[in-house]
């Protein structure tokens, strides 16, 4: 274990977290410009927009199950660094296609498509470094610290990029590349862990057993199940949202970044309240909760244009950050502390696979319901009715998350340690 410092984290974690920290604030610069490109720029279709935004996650069900068995024999370190160069390449390209006049859909698609892949070997190594670089019982703290950070990048990264993309236009994508920079130097400056682990047994033993491990375990199973459930539609809310703001509701690019950062406290909150939460009321029956509040908030887009779009948006998205927040704090100590260290990397491989395969689809429906309703309804209630029908469907992930709660307390022995999994 890494000397301890005066953060009570050690100096691996804390280079591993500002690393995290800046690297996370440039992905929300490019999250939030790719759309706004797409609409403003190129004048895409909703379905267009949808496509592209099924390939942030394309990948996840092609190389998904692969990644954890490759991510497993190599050096975690040297893999996490590589995949940062990978996304800083890839990100380039897309304002030089701007400046070179070559910039296209099919283009946009491509360079999204390579940063999904190399985002998904990447946050294999992300989910197995957190343990390695800091001690079991400080799991849910390391989480929290990481959460926060990805609250502020919430929070500063939307009116950043509404600004950078007002000055700049597409260079603003320049500020991720070089905040991968940041993130691969910091993995340079880490003393060395998460070496090739020696596992038995062949790739496609590997591979099968990530799978069986999270079927078998019935924590993990419901965890899976919850998980399943609300990437079928939160994605579908999330892909239309920019849609709505700008087209249905007539946002400025200026607005909408501030609504967006204005809604990120809310997620900064539930990172710092979150373990407080799993503390009093157990991991599991946090989640569970989160899990309903977080998709029944989504609601609140339908008092637009009622009232003030700007307010609304910013309501809306803060409280379902809030419980966005608790339910990622909540679920990975969860699955952590049911599984040997020998095996996270398949398992959380697989995980990603069951969880975040339903992502693409879910965005392509999100898009596709749109355009096929903006012709009878119009734009604004086109995108209200998709994303009302993406939460309710998203809301049904509370029934499989319910009874993981008493299956945790029936499997803690008497020193209250989690039984883990046998293999």
């Amino acid at each position: 274990m890494a000397r301890r410092n005066r953060l009570g984290m050690g100096r691996g974690f804390n280079f591993f977290w500002g690393g995290q920290t800046v690297s996370l604030v440039g992905d929300r610069i490019t999250v939030f410009v790719v759309p706004t490109l797409m609409i403003f720029v190129l004048h895409a279709s909703a379905l267009q927009v949808g496509i592209v935004s099924m390939a942030q996650y394309l990948g996840i069900p092609l190389l998904g199950p692969i990644a954890g068995v490759l991510v497993d024999r190599w050096d975690k370190r040297a893999t996490m660094l590589a995949c940062d160069l990978i996304r800083l390449v890839a990100v380039a390209v897309i304002p030089i296609a701007r400046w070179q006049h070559f910039l296209s859909t099919p283009l946009l698609f491509c360079c999204v498509a390579v940063i999904s892949g190399a985002t998904i070997f990447f946050n294999v190594g992300y989910l197995v470094a957190v343990p390695a670089v800091v001690e079991e019982e400080q799991l849910v703290g390391a989480y929290s610290r990481l959460e926060g950070s990805g609250s502020v990048s919430e929070v500063a990264g939307p009116s950043i990029a509404a600004g950078l993309y007002t000055v700049f236009g597409a260079a603003a994508l320049l500020v991720d590349a070089a905040s991968y920079l940041v993130s691969a130097a910091c993995f340079r400056a880490m003393r060395p862990w998460g070496e090739r682990t020696v596992v038995e047994g062949s790739v496609w033993q590997r591979l099968t057993l990530g799978f069986r491990l999270n079927w078998q375990d019935p924590v993990l199973r419901r965890v899976v199940l919850a998980a399943v459930t609300l990437n079928s539609g939160g994605p579908i809310f999330v892909t239309v949202l920019p849609l709505l703001a700008y087209r249905g509701l007539g946002m400025s690019v200026a607005g909408y970044g501030a609504a967006m950062s204005v809604a990120a406290l809310g997620a900064l909150l539930g990172a710092l309240v979150a373990p407080r939460l799993s503390a009093r009321f157990g991991l599991g029956r946090a989640f569970a909760w989160a899990l309903l509040l977080h998709c029944l908030v989504g609601l609140g887009v339908l008092a637009a244009p009622a009232l003030p779009a700007g307010p609304v948006i910013a309501v809306t998205m803060g409280c379902y950050g809030f419980f966005m927040s608790c339910i990622n704090v909540c679920s990975a100590p969860t699955r952590q502390l049911r599984m040997p260290a020998q095996h996270q990397g398949a398992m959380h491989a697989a995980y990603r696979t069951f969880t975040w395969g339903v992502i693409p689809l879910a965005a392509l429906v999100g898009g596709l319901a749109v355009s096929l309703l903006s012709h009878p309804l119009g734009a604004l209630d086109a995108a209200r009715v998709t994303m009302v029908g993406g939460t309710l469907l998203a809301a049904c992930s509370f029934l499989s998350a319910v009874r993981i709660q008493p299956l945790l307390d029936a499997a803690a022995d008497p020193a209250g340690d989690p039984v883990l999994v046998q293999t």
